[in-house]
């Protein structure tokens, strides 16, 4: 029984302190522990792959459909995403292909296969902000969201998701890298599964660029979350862009090698 009360005691004890430590975060630190939380929360899944469609709305709502199929190789220790977009309607674009090799601090490396010139260009790191094929989906958006590109700030818990039906933390996210085209993001985030529902995207200006959206999320070998849709809004230009996700498969073997950008022209 002494034993009992003494590992009750103990725990509470630790309980106390831990709540006392969580209490005493700066914004900062707070803000960073949920992003790195986040981070692990995803950890694992090794590859997946999808099939994808990207619907581009211009000003007037008219829109245009391509077709595309996505694959992701999950790096070492879940830093170093390796991912590659490949086109394949409508004729005018089959065949491009986006490849994307993730970092922290340092610049993504990213590589565009155009058929038509039949040749692979490197993306500049100085222009990671410009658009990605026509979409509002800029270079900068499309690598993993590691941990040490922003610095971090909470701001705040609200209602969120479809209904308001989830609890999410909004996170301001400071670019940590160079050449962003960015000031800052603020994301929410929910509590429960660590699913991102919306990122406000601010300009150099610091005006209001543009905000994504993500619905329809569903999670695979019971643990990692992933939408069915996202939108991205451009707040300034009044265009638009969908990316609907299906036929999510996971560790299906894929290989470093299936991520070569000296044989992306093949």
């Amino acid at each position: 029984m002494k034993q009992t009360i003494l590992i009750g005691l103990l725990s509470t004890a630790t309980l106390l302190a831990t709540t006392s430590a969580v209490m005493a975060e700066s914004p900062a630190e707070k803000g960073l522990r949920i992003a790195k939380e986040a981070d692990v929360s995803d950890m694992g899944y090794g590859d997946f792959s999808s099939d994808m469609k990207m619907i581009l709305t211009n000003r007037a709502g008219a829109s245009s459909i391509r077709v595309m199929r996505a694959k992701t190789l999950e790096g070492k220790n879940g830093k170093g995403d390796k991912s590659l977009s490949l086109f394949d309607q409508p004729a005018d674009v089959k065949g491009t292909k986006m490849l994307t090799f993730s970092h922290g601090l340092k610049p993504d490396d990213q590589w565009l296969y155009l058929p038509a010139l039949k040749r692979v260009k490197r993306i500049n790191s100085r222009n990671k902000s410009g658009p990605f094929m026509g979409s509002e989906f800029a270079f900068e958006d499309l690598g993993s969201q590691e941990v040490e590109k922003y610095k971090y700030k909470y701001l705040k818990e609200e209602a969120c998701g479809v209904g308001n039906a989830w609890k999410c933390h909004v996170i301001e996210r400071i670019p940590a890298y160079k050449y962003s085209g960015y000031t800052k993001q603020v994301a929410w985030i929910d509590t429960q599964g660590y699913r991102v529902t919306k990122v406000m995207y601010y300009d150099r200006k610091n005006a209001l660029l543009k905000t994504l959206t993500a619905s329809g999320y569903q999670q695979y070998l019971g643990k990692f979350w992933r939408p069915a849709k996202m939108t991205m809004a451009n707040h300034q230009s009044g265009k638009g862009t969908t990316l609907q996700w299906t036929n999510y498969k996971f560790r299906s073997g894929l290989k470093s090698r299936d991520f070569n950008n000296k044989s992306l022209a093949r």
